[in-house]
C-alpha cells in the first residue's frame, strides 16, 4: 500500500524553485504533488527576466527547467500572487508544507551623497526594462554620452555591456520593440565600471568578462596602475582557477593595445564611490577615492580623489529581496529568516512547514548552479521533518479551485507553451528565435488562447 502523497507548495518558478521541486520529486521517488505558484504569467525567473538577452548560453538552462516541470508531480500555477491572491495561512491549509523560493529583484542601495539623483539608477531597475519585465518601465533615457556603473559582479558588466552595443547589434535576440527603441536612441560613448577592491576581489565570472570583446563595437581598456596584488590577493587566485583566470583575463585588456570602437568600457579598480556630483538636480559626475591594498584582501583610502565627467550611474551593488506578507523578514539581510532552510522567527523559533530556498533563503550571493546544492539542503530538512511527523497535515481541497472562486485568473503550464509558441511565432517573422510580449494582458491572452 503506497502512502498518501506529500503536498507541497513552491513559491517561486525560478531556477531555486525549479531546482528545489525537482530534487524533492527525486527524493520521494515521485510520491509527491507539488505546486509550483508564480505570480508572473511565465515561469522561469531570473533566467527569463534576469539574464541579459546577448546571453544565449545561459538562458539554455531553460531548457533543462522544461524537462523538470513536464514531471507529473509538478503542476504549474502562474499568475497567482501569495499576499495579494491567497494569505500564506490559507496556503498552510492546503499543503504540508510551503517553500518560498521568491528571489531578489530590488536593488540595494548606495550611501553617498547624491545617490537620490536624477540620472541615478538601480542596476536591477535597467535589467528589468532591458529584459522586458512587465512590472518595470517601457522606455529608459539613454541620452548620457559618459556613464558610470557601481559594482564589479556580473550584473555591473551586464549593464556595461548593454550600454556600450548598439541597439542593432541587440536586435538579433528575444528583446521587445520598445526595448530596441529606446537602445536605438543610446548615445553613450564611454562607460566607466567602478570597484573599490583589486582584480583578485573581483566577482566577475571569466566567460562574461572575455565575452565583452566578442562585441565589434566595444573598446575594453584596464589601466596597468589598476593591476596589482596583495598577499591575500595572490592567496585568492591559487585556490581559484575562475579568480586566477578572470586576473588574467584583466592582465591582457591592461597589456594590449585599444582596438578602434564606437564605445570604451574602462574597468577601473581601487576607486571607492565618495559622491555623486549634481548640477540642476541631475548627474554630473562621480567623486571616487583612490584606495590600496591592505595585505588581507581589504583596501584603505588613501587621501587622493579623483572626479569622473559622468552623467548618468548605475548602481550595481546587489539584489535586495522582498518581505512576504505573513512570513517572518530579516530586514536587516533582507531575507526570509531561516536556519539554513526552516523558516524561523526573529528569536531562531521554527515555523512549522515553512521552508526557504535560494536568494530568499541566503541573499542573491552566487551563481544559477548554487541554488542546486541550497535546495538540496533545504529539501533534507523538509523530509527530516516529514519523517518525524512535523509537518502540517493537508485537507483534500484544491487550491485552484479556490483561486478560480476567488477570480483569479490562473495559468498553468499547458498556458505557458501557447505563450512560448507565440512568442517563438513572433520572433520567426523577424528571423529571431523569440520575440516577447512585454504587457501583461498579452502575457495572459495568449496563455489563454
Amino acid at each position: 500500500m503506497t502512502t498518501k502523497p506529500l503536498k507541497v507548495a513552491v513559491i517561486g518558478a525560478g531556477p531555486a524553485g525549479i531546482y528545489a521541486s525537482d530534487i524533492l520529486v527525486k527524493k520521494t521517488e515521485g510520491n509527491v504533488h507539488i505546486d509550483l505558484i508564480e505570480q508572473m504569467p511565465a515561469p522561469f525567473g531570473l533566467i527569463r527576466y534576469g539574464v541579459a538577452p546577448d546571453h544565449p548560453r545561459i538562458k539554455g538552462i531553460i531548457k533543462s527547467l522544461h524537462r523538470v516541470l513536464e514531471s507529473p508531480s509538478i503542476r504549474l500555477l502562474t499568475n497567482v500572487s501569495v499576499g495579494r491572491d491567497i494569505t500564506v495561512d490559507q496556503l498552510g491549509a492546503h499543503y504540508d508544507a510551503v517553500i518560498f523560493a521568491t528571489g531578489a529583484v530590488g536593488d540595494r542601495s548606495l550611501d553617498i551623497p547624491g545617490a537620490q539623483l536624477e540620472g541615478v539608477f538601480g542596476a536591477g531597475e535597467f535589467v528589468g526594462f532591458y529584459d522586458g519585465n512587465p512590472r518595470f518601465q517601457r522606455s529608459w533615457d539613454l541620452h548620457a554620452q559618459e556613464v558610470a556603473v557601481i559594482g564589479v559582479g556580473n550584473v555591473g558588466l551586464d549593464v556595461a555591456r548593454i550600454l556600450s552595443k548598439t541597439g542593432d547589434e541587440l536586435k538579433v535576440t528575444e528583446i521587445p520593440d520598445n526595448v530596441y527603441e529606446s537602445l536605438s536612441r543610446n548615445q553613450a560613448c564611454t562607460v566607466r565600471v567602478f570597484g573599490r577592491r583589486g582584480p583578485a576581489q573581483a566577482k566577475f565570472t571569466p566567460l562574461e568578462l572575455k565575452e565583452l570583446d566578442h562585441s565589434p563595437t566595444i573598446n575594453v581598456e584596464v589601466s596597468a596602475e589598476d593591476i596589482d596584488y596583495d598577499e591575500a590577493s595572490f592567496a585568492a587566485r591559487a585556490e581559484s582557477k575562475s579568480q586566477d583566470l578572470v586576473c588574467q583575463i584583466l592582465e591582457n585588456y591592461a597589456l594590449r593595445e585599444s582596438k578602434p570602437a564606437p564605445h570604451t568600457l574602462q574597468i577601473h579598480f581601487f576607486e571607492q564611490p565618495v559622491e555623486i556630483l549634481e548640477e540642476n538636480g541631475k548627474v554630473a559626475g562621480l567623486k571616487t577615492e583612490r584606495t590600496a591594498l591592505s595585505g588581507d584582501g581589504q583596501v584603505r583610502g588613501t587621501g587622493q580623489f579623483s572626479t569622473w565627467p559622468v552623467q548618468a550611474v548605475y548602481l550595481a551593488v546587489g539584489y535586495r529581496s522582498d518581505a512576504v506578507d505573513g512570513v517572518p523578514f530579516n530586514e536587516g539581510k533582507h531575507v526570509i529568516n531561516n536556519d539554513g532552510g526552516h523558516v524561523t522567527e526573529l528569536d531562531g523559533t521554527i515555523v512549522p512547514g515553512l521552508y526557504a530556498t535560494g536568494w530568499i533563503k541566503r541573499g542573491p550571493i552566487g551563481l544559477i548552479g548554487n541554488t542546486k546544492s541550497d535546495a538540496t539542503e533545504t529539501i533534507s530538512m523538509l523530509l527530516k521533518d516529514h519523517a518525524a511527523g512535523n509537518l502540517h497535515h493537508s485537507n483534500d481541497a484544491d487550491v485552484a479551485d479556490r483561486l478560480s472562486n476567488a477570480g483569479v485568473e490562473v495559468l498553468s503550464w499547458e498556458g505557458w507553451k501557447k505563450l512560448d509558441a507565440a512568442e517563438r511565432a513572433l520572433g520567426a517573422a523577424e528571423g529571431r528565435e523569440r520575440k516577447k510580449y512585454v504587457e501583461w494582458e498579452h502575457m495572459v491572452a495568449h496563455s489563454l488562447s
